[in-house]
């Protein structure tokens, strides 16, 4: 036979919508009765006098049938009614053992380890309460709390740690400042279970508070939570939390307040035997100072963006390190910087096969001057027997990042490129320890910008190639250095910009070629010297020049045992 499911609540339901629908019928009822029992005839004849005595035996036999049907449905309901309540005290004496016996089954299976550890076997953990770390997953099976954001002046609490099995809590977040004080740090992300599970995500610093008064300063962000690892056999790493944002100073005229700094981002979590590791947090923005009345003693100081936080580790087995976080941006300051934004996050590194995670970028300057943006993060190794390091984080008018180094055997991360007026663009990563090739240099699109050095290789492989300038006046990457016992210099970069200069080719190794030096192919653009060899090999050939006046770069000397001169560049109409 087939099973019957019922749900007590939707038969309780039908039977009041019965209910309102019998009232309703007897209150039409009621209402038509006097209009339909009392026609009154149309004349004195026999004829209007049948016809009313006709309306009036229809409309009393309406009325009894009415009786009768009110009668049936009073019982129907009624029916109903009492099938509701037996459903319902049926699945209230089906339902509350299991769950008695579930919480009491639970209740002795932790009672002992609640008893010694304050913790169960199995079962999740509390929330924390404001600014207090949340409760620690059951030792078996269980998630940890999250913790408790932070209330003046007291820092957001820590997410809780996971058991074997489980996500790690949540960290909570930071509290702004109090008026114009500092905001307090994110709450770290929770462990996840060490078997498997989430690590729990950093939480964001809180923002400082702004200046109320002439000359008050803002105060300084908090700095963003850590991510939670994650567990050994699988799961995701928890991402480190944004720093808080700096306050501002006092913005009518007054005496000059500065802007508060930026809060640092939270390191991000690292990952178990295989995965990526968690993003590194942000840093945060700075608060602006004050003008300065006319005749005081001067302008307040912006405050410096926050740093970016470092990824956390890729898999120990294999994976990719997560991503640096970026710089904050930093505000118009007096004081004499060279670099002003906030320094971009390092890129998490990984174990024994895998990619190194990205640099954060660096942060912005809003102010004028000779200062420029600040660094932008590294790229993070590569596996330490075989994989790639990871890119270095871009820039605008500051220094990209250079590209991360693998272990024994692998290619160096590509150097971050430049896109800012006179930035320097990321070196090439290193390539492996034994065998390698050397990462590619970054590139550099602004005006009068550096290109960078490709990567060297450094027993065996080839150099990296150098990064390509694409703006006026731009400077093309030389060529990475050849392995030292064999290898190929790397090739220059390209300017494609006018009165760009192309690089010079990277020099081979022991044994091997010399790398192309790099064509000015702009407006008036001059071309590169080719590498050298070193014993044995050919000289790598000149870059090409361009018109009007544009000059060709020399070929590379070839090797002192065997190989040719590379051949000069060419300057082209």
């Amino acid at each position: 036979m087939s099973f019957v499911v019922a749900a007590p609540e939707y038969v309780v339901a039908a039977a009041k919508d019965l209910a309102n629908v019998g009232s309703t019928i007897g209150a039409a009822n009621v209402a038509a009765l006097a209009p339909t029992s009392q026609v009154l005839a149309a004349g004195a004849d026999e004829v209007s006098s049948a016809i009313a005595a006709l309306f009036g035996a229809h409309a009393e036999a309406y009325q009894a049938l009415s009786a009768q049907a009110a009668s049936f449905h009073k019982q129907f309901v009624g029916l109903m009614a009492g099938g509701a309540t037996q459903y319902a005290l049926a699945e209230a004496a089906n339902a509350s053992p299991l769950q008695t016996l579930e919480q009491d089954v639970l209740g002795v299976i932790n009672a002992p380890s609640e008893l010694l550890t304050n913790r169960p076997l199995i079962g999740d953990g509390a929330n924390g309460g404001p600014g207090q770390n949340g409760g620690a997953g059951g030792w078996i099976i269980g998630n940890g709390g999250d913790g408790g954001p932070g209330t003046f002046g007291m820092n957001g609490g820590n997410g809780g740690p996971a058991g074997l099995i489980g996500n790690g809590g949540a960290g909570g977040a930071g509290s702004p400042g109090f008026f114009n004080g500092a905001g307090t740090n994110g709450g770290a992300g929770g462990h996840a279970g060490w078997l498997y599970g989430n690590g729990g995500a950093g939480a964001p610093g809180g923002a400082g508070g702004n200046g109320l008064v002439s000359g008050d300063s803002g105060g300084n962000g908090g700095n963003g939570g850590a991510g939670g690892g994650a567990g050994l056999f699988g799961g995701v790493a928890g991402a480190g939390g944004d720093g808080g944002r700096g306050g501002n100073a006092f913005t009518h005229p007054s005496f000059g307040g500065d802007g508060g700094n930026g809060g640092a981002g939270g390191h991000g979590g690292n990952a178990g035997l295989v995965g990526t590791g968690g993003r590194g947090g942000s840093g945060a923005i700075a608060g602006f100072g004050d003008l300065g009345m006319p005749g005081s003693s001067g302008a307040g100081n912006g405050g410096f963006g926050g740093a970016g936080g470092g990824g956390g580790r890729g898999g120990l087995l294999f994976g990719t390190g997560g991503a640096g976080g970026g710089g904050g941006t930093t505000e118009a300051t007096a004081l004499p910087l060279h670099f002003a934004g906030g320094q971009g996050g390092v890129g998490g590194g990984v174990g024994l096969f895998g990619t190194g995670g990205m640099g954060g970028a660096s942060g912005v300057y809003l102010g004028g001057g000779t200062a420029i943006d600040g660094l932008a993060g590294n790229g993070g190794p590569g596996g330490l027997l075989g994989g790639v390091g990871g890119a270095g984080g871009p820039t605008g008018t500051g220094f990209g990042g250079i590209g991360g180094e693998p272990g024994f055997f692998g290619i160096g991360g590509a150097g971050g490129t430049a896109t800012g007026t006179h930035g320097f663009a990321g070196l090439g990563g290193i390539g492996g320890l034994i065998f390698g090739i050397g990462g590619a240099g970054g590139n550099a699109t602004g005006t009068d910008g550096f290109a960078a050095i490709g990567g060297e290789a450094l027993l065996f492989g080839d150099g990296g190639a150098g990064g390509v300038a694409t703006g006026p006046q731009g400077h093309g990457g030389w060529g990475g250095p050849g392995g030292m016992f064999i290898g190929n210099g790397g090739a220059a970069g390209a300017a494609t910009g006018a009165n760009g200069q192309g690089g010079t080719g990277g020099d081979a190794g022991w044994i091997g070629n010399g790398g192309a030096g790099g064509s000015g192919t702009g407006l008036d653009g001059n071309g590169g010297a080719g590498g050298n060899a070193h014993f044995i090999g050919n000289g790598g050939a000149g870059g090409n020049g361009t018109q009007f006046t544009g000059k060709a770069g020399p070929g590379g000397v070839g090797g002192t045992i065997f190989g040719a001169h590379g051949p000069a560049g060419a300057v082209l109409p």
